[in-house]
């Protein structure tokens, strides 16, 4: 049967034929690959090198990354041999930190996955919607200038009675300036944090002072806000267990770490900016 087999192979490689995939052997990680003066370089070693690739190289077919990640495996054992045994000291430390950032990723990854199950999802819903609604909706408005000058002067204007809408149709920056500054309703988390916290204290029919953001200066008008009603569980499941996992993976983190012998001596004349002397890891 071995002799056999070897002639079907040796002719299937000269003919072109395909072997039955029945008789291909499924690779695993440690399917060499590769040997370079003597050391092995395995389909493990070419899917971790896949994986670390940047996402827009992953949008090309495998089989025409397969032998330009080979050869720079090859390459790479190839300096690496020549470079010897002595690992230089920035290397070491870099290989040390991310060993033990991995190996923590791992950890993390386990506690996540059995902190979790569907009873404790449907316990964190049913207390989180008892009253059968989720958080704030608000209804606004608003008019963006550039300056806090400008829209000091515009804020006078509205106290005298000038309509809101008409002033952000003839005066705003934004992209809602021509629909009168209307945002619609929108909940909490959709607004940058400054445009956010003026909405949350204001009530219905009030017209902020002048607020700042990124965007440049705003003057907002509530119009109405609402609580919304409590969204399905479905739609809040993955939310609320993530929620969860990140709860309890920080838990056991504060757990272990409060039972680890944990050290810091203070150190005479350690300033943080010894973080950027970079010259102290070179060799």
């Amino acid at each position: 049967m071995r002799k056999g087999l070897t002639i079907l192979t040796s002719l299937v490689l000269s003919t072109g034929l395909a072997l039955p995939t029945a008789v291909l052997a499924e690779p695993s990680a440690e399917t060499v690959v590769a040997t370079v003066n003597g050391e092995n370089i395995t389909v493990g070693n070419m899917i971790v090198a896949y994986a670390s690739l940047p996402p827009q190289y992953k949008q090309i077919p495998p089989e025409q990354l397969y032998d330009a990640i080979l050869d720079q495996l090859i390459q790479q054992v190839v300096l690496e041999q020549t470079h010897g045994d002595d690992v230089p000291l920035h290397v070491a430390l870099t290989l040390e930190n991310q060993r033990r950032s991995m190996l923590a990723g791992e950890e993390v990854d386990d506690i996540a996955e059995t902190a979790v199950s569907e009873d404790d999802i449907k316990a964190a819903y049913d207390e989180k919607y008892a009253d059968g609604f989720g958080g704030e909706e608000f209804n606004a408005a608003h008019i963006l200038v550039e300056t806090k000058e400008e829209a000091e002067a515009l804020k006078a204007e509205l106290d005298k009675g000038a309509d809101f809408a008409a002033t952000a149709k003839e005066k705003s920056t934004g992209p809602s300036g021509p629909n009168g500054g209307d945002l619609g309703w929108f909940g909490l988390g959709a607004m940058v944090p400054e445009f956010e916290q003026a909405v949350v204290g204001m009530e219905p029919g009030q017209i902020s002072d002048p607020i700042q953001t990124q965007f440049g200066w705003h003057l907002i008008k509530l119009n109405d806000k609402r609580r919304a009603k409590a969204p399905e569980l479905e739609e809040v499941h993955e939310e609320i267990a993530n929620e969860l996992r990140r709860t309890a993976v920080q838990a056991r983190i504060d757990e272990l770490t409060a039972a680890a012998k944990v050290d810091r001596p203070a150190v005479d004349g350690l300033d943080p900016s010894v973080l950027t002397k970079l010259d102290l890891i070179q060799e």
